[in-house]
């Protein structure tokens, strides 16, 4: 209940703010041609569907039906149906998105990259797959061939999401790094997959070093020792990927539509920025000062 509160009065200050200036905006810009306010509020049909993503439901049919409209009337006196709830759900898809940026973790200066795969569906009905014919693509992963989307994430070594950004399967993982690290004041640590002189080059230009270790084949390569321990420390991102997927259930195959695979990712990614005990690294500001200085 606390929980809920407080989720609630965050996202609703939000609103507040965010909501009469969007709605002037799709006015004035003939996107809508009139101001009709809904039975539930913007920051209500939010609250509730960040909620389910750091719930341990699996469904959010059973979440809505049996778990808030059971328990939850008093708190939402103007609960909509479920299949209502539905049609008005894709609308919050941009306040999310603000939200989400309104709330996601800053730079550091010690900051790791990685991508994880977004499967849309089993590779055996990839021949059968309508809903995302010609959006999503084959791509290879850790665990193999997929179809799919892949999720670029930035994050900082307290476990803050500090960027993200959905693309193809197909495409490779260096291509969207140099946008999602512009405002990256100093180091990027990576895996060997974002080997590449020339991304190396441009992230210099912008003020970012970008530090990975060497294929088998390649030279040794100079690193410090503050560098290569935390190289070592890379995990904390593969870590947040797999509560991403496991907890605030970015990744699933039931989608109807690229409004709803983008409203559940977004809402994922919202709810692990609203979790109070992150995966982090233990780093002191001494140890800090040194790694910046390095």
């Amino acid at each position: 209940m606390d929980k809920l509160v407080e989720i609630f009065c965050d996202v609703d200050d939000f609103c507040e703010v965010f909501i009469p200036q969007w709605e002037k905006q799709l006015l004035s810009d003939g996107t809508r041609k009139r101001q009709r306010k809904g039975r539930m509020a913007t920051s209500e049909v939010m609250t509730i569907v960040i909620l389910f993503h750091m719930s341990n439901h699996r469904d959010f049919k059973n979440y809505y039906i049996g778990f808030i409209q059971r328990f939850y009337k008093k708190q939402f006196p103007y609960l909509l149906s479920y299949t209502r709830f539905l049609e008005v759900m894709p609308t919050t898809l941009v306040p999310l998105c603000s939200y989400f940026s309104a709330i996601k973790g800053q730079p550091t200066g010690l900051e790791f990259i990685d991508s994880t795969s977004i499967k849309v569906c089993h590779n055996l009905r990839i021949p059968r797959h309508k809903t995302f014919d010609g959006i999503a693509k084959r791509g290879k992963g850790t665990m193999g061939w997929y179809f799919g989307f892949k999720l670029h994430l930035i994050v900082n070594h307290l476990g803050e999401i500090v960027a993200a950004k959905i693309t193809a399967a197909n495409v490779h993982d260096t291509q969207p790094v140099e946008g999602m690290a512009s405002d990256l004041p100093d180091k990027l640590y990576a895996d060997k997959g974002y080997i590449s002189k020339a991304l190396e080059s441009n992230l210099l230009e912008q003020g970012v070093t970008l530090v990975t270790n060497v294929r088998k084949n390649m030279k040794a390569k100079v690193l410090s020792i503050w560098d290569r321990a935390i190289l070592s420390r890379r995990f904390i991102i593969e870590t947040i990927n797999d509560q991403l997927k496991n907890i605030s259930q970015i990744e699933h195959s039931r989608h109807r539509s690229m409004n709803g695979l983008m409203l559940n990712l977004i809402a994922g990614l919202v709810a692990y920025s609203l979790k109070e005990n992150k995966p982090q690294l233990n780093i002191t500001d001494v140890e800090m000062n040194q790694i910046v200085v390095s």
